[in-house]
């Protein structure tokens, strides 16, 4: 067994440094019937062939986080445009400096928002604090959309902390770049947002949902359908901001209008404190207080 093993390692290994090395040398890649499949990129790339790529997004993170102990996470969501504390002081002063009104109201904002910033670093802390406490097995990760904003400031909270964090980075006509705080082993990068979103949920043990736009509330809503619908086990949802959640969507309305029932709205929490919110993971779980 050992020596078939060895043996298939280096078959696999040879096609692939040919492959690399006809690139290196400056041959362009054209469609060729005699290249091994898995090292044919035309043919990997076929409309035909998206059901393969589908599985391999699926797989491939799933034993990189498997293999290095990954098996419950907190998600965290957020804006990608939220900016740090330092980052927002400086657009406000250069805006300042140029007094543009509109470039200064902007600023403000971003000096205002940046707080949630530092509130989800901050949470990212706490998880990660405790979990360096705990045994291997009921260890809690930190795992975000691996961009910029709200994502950069969860995964720096634990890699301050010195935990392990996953980066679920997709591929945009306007590049986004994993933030340099993803342990780099943790660091996935997809195509299909709904493999991605699978791998959101696929180790979910709570939902921290931070101010955002279109992208969060495509993935909060995701989330609420899924436990709502009973697809997926119950876990904390906390939407981060109250003040901002509940003047963008109107809960409310959809119980009177029959949308959806009381006992609907229980589904999630609101918090405007990071120690808070970890308190209600905390609590769903019956975790330890020391």
């Amino acid at each position: 067994m050992d020596a078939t093993t060895q043996l298939n390692e280096r078959r696999l290994a040879d096609a692939w440094a040919e492959l690399h090395a006809q690139a290196r040398n400056g041959n362009p890649l054209h469609a060729d019937a005699n290249r091994l499949a898995f090292a044919d990129p035309e043919f990997l790339f076929r409309r035909e062939t998206r059901g393969i790529r589908f599985q391999l997004e699926l797989l491939k993170p799933d034993l990189g986080q498997s293999e290095q102990g990954i098996e419950n996470t907190i998600v965290v969501f957020g804006s990608a445009r939220l900016p740090n504390p330092e980052d927002a002081a400086v657009q406000l002063s250069n805006a300042q400096a140029a007094g543009d009104a509109a470039q200064i109201a902007r600023a403000q904002r971003a000096v205002h928002n940046a707080r949630y910033y530092e509130a989800a670093r901050r949470f990212a802390a706490l998880v990660a604090q405790y979990s360096e406490r705990q045994r291997p097995s009921e260890r809690i990760y930190i795992c975000t959309g691996g961009g910029p904003g709200i994502m950069e400031a969860a995964n720096r909270g634990a890699h301050e902390t010195g935990a392990l964090n996953i980066g679920l980075n997709i591929a945009l006509p306007h590049e986004q770049h994993p933030n340099p705080f993803i342990t780099p082993s943790l660091s996935f990068k997809f195509h299909y947002f709904a493999l991605r979103k699978m791998h959101f949920m696929m180790r979910a043990k709570a939902l921290l949902a931070f101010p955002g736009g279109f992208g969060t509330l495509d993935e909060l809503f995701e989330v609420l359908t899924l436990v709502q619908t009973k697809k997926a086990k119950p876990l904390p949802i906390i939407l981060f901001g109250s003040d901002y959640w509940k003047r963008l969507i109107d809960f409310d309305v959809l119980v009177e209008e029959g949308m959806v029932t009381a006992q609907d709205l229980t589904l999630f929490h609101y918090s405007d404190d990071p120690q808070q919110a970890w308190e209600l993971v905390r609590d769903f779980y019956g975790l330890s207080k020391e």
